[in-house]
């Protein structure tokens, strides 16, 4: 069978690899790294003697409807690259956790290698206490990868960054030794190596952990490049949703920054509310997009605006990567203390600011409308 028609069955000598993704952006990462680890290349899948052969892809499904649909999409291009694709229904009722649990119990005690798309998930810090395996890949979930790496060297509790600085509620006490366990589980010691696949900039990372660069190559082998328009596109944020930033300061944002650059469509994040984009549809005029993909792809398909802008975000980091080549820019927008809730933690300035400010390949903007410098940053 030619590598065009489909994978042939592993050899026992390949290692069985399962990779557990709760996001779209976190399967495309696992996308990234097959290809980074030669499961996938430019002629479909290669299987059995890659690194990352045997890999079964586990997506245990949330249940928010715009996530659950780009996932599917997602989950079709991973089939379409030869890889298993297995789709749990993982919070589908009471019971559901339980039954996913248990009917990946036999898998997860004979997998050489996991791999992850979210450290800070409680399902998959869950799982992580089952595995045997002595290889764990975390691939990027976004910015928390940055957040990841840093509680993990200062051997701090896995807590989201918008959370962390507050007080660990009721179910954080009673979780707390299943996360301690999957905290020392993505800790390398002995025969247990873990590595990070990442395109976020990690200039340190704790003794005995790798770091492994995602370029974003599956993607842009896979796609475009993209015809570009003029005029710009802006990219949306869920801060607002996770309590962050100020729904009335971010729309007020919104059509400030539109107004200066000449945006005429709103890329919506997955986890932004009906409501809120149809008071910014309505109060700024401008077309919102749900996109049915991650953003990296709809951009490298096109057709894309030849500025693009965002607020602190993981695209300010991937975009560049993914769109390397072309013509497009990306602006960041840094956050103005002045629009964060009385709820916002007390490192959300200082994180989101650390997302802006170790951006490479972008143009950053002190404040709406007034650029920092007219050329692009380097790292």
């Amino acid at each position: 069978m030619s590598p065009r028609t489909g994978p042939t069955a592993p050899t026992a000598a390949a290692p069985t690899t399962l990779a557990f993704v709760e996001s779209p952006v976190q399967l495309l990462n696992v996308l990234e790294w097959a290809h980074s680890a030669g499961a996938i290349g430019p002629a479909g899948p290669v299987f059995p003697a890659r690194p990352a052969g045997g890999l079964t892809v586990v997506v245990l499904s949330p249940n928010d409807p715009m996530t659950r649909g780009q996932l599917r999409r997602m989950a079709q291009l991973a089939r379409d690259e030869g890889l298993n694709v297995r789709w749990e229904e993982a919070r589908g009722g009471a019971a559901a956790p339980f039954q996913t649990i248990g009917g990946l119990a036999g898998a997860l005690r004979a997998a050489d290698r996991i791999v992850i798309g979210d450290p800070f998930s409680r399902y998959v810090q869950l799982l992580l206490t089952i595995t045997r395996a002595r290889s764990l890949v975390v691939v990027d979930d976004g910015t928390a990868t940055m957040e990841f790496i840093s509680q993990l060297a200062a051997g701090e509790r896995l807590v989201r960054w918008h959370r962390r600085g507050g007080r660990p509620g009721l179910r954080d006490l009673a979780f707390a030794p299943v996360s301690s366990s999957a905290r020392r589980r993505l800790t390398p010691g002995g025969k247990r190596t873990v590595e990070v696949f990442s395109s976020m900039p990690i200039e340190s990372a704790p003794d005995g952990v790798v770091v492994t660069a995602n370029t974003f190559a599956w993607t842009r082998d896979r796609f475009g490049p993209p015809r570009v328009s003029k005029g710009a596109d802006l990219v949306g944020t869920s801060l607002v949703e996770t309590g962050v930033v100020d729904l009335d300061r971010y729309v007020e944002a919104v059509r400030t920054l539109s107004a200066a650059h000449g945006a005429t469509r709103y890329f919506a994040h997955r986890r932004e509310s009906s409501e809120k984009l149809h008071r910014l549809a309505v109060e700024t005029g401008l077309q919102v997009v749900r996109p049915d993909l991650p953003l990296e792809l709809i951009a490298r398909r096109g057709p894309i605006g030849r500025t693009i802008l965002s607020f602190p975000s993981t695209v300010v980091h991937t975009l560049p990567l993914a769109l390397a080549g072309t013509e497009v820019r990306v602006a960041v927008c840094d956050i103005d203390p002045a629009w964060l809730t009385e709820n916002a933690s007390p490192r959300a300035q200082g994180f989101l600011s650390g997302v802006t400010g170790t951006a490479r390949d972008v143009h950053r903007l002190a404040s709406v409308g007034s650029p920092v410098r007219g050329v692009a940053a380097t790292a």
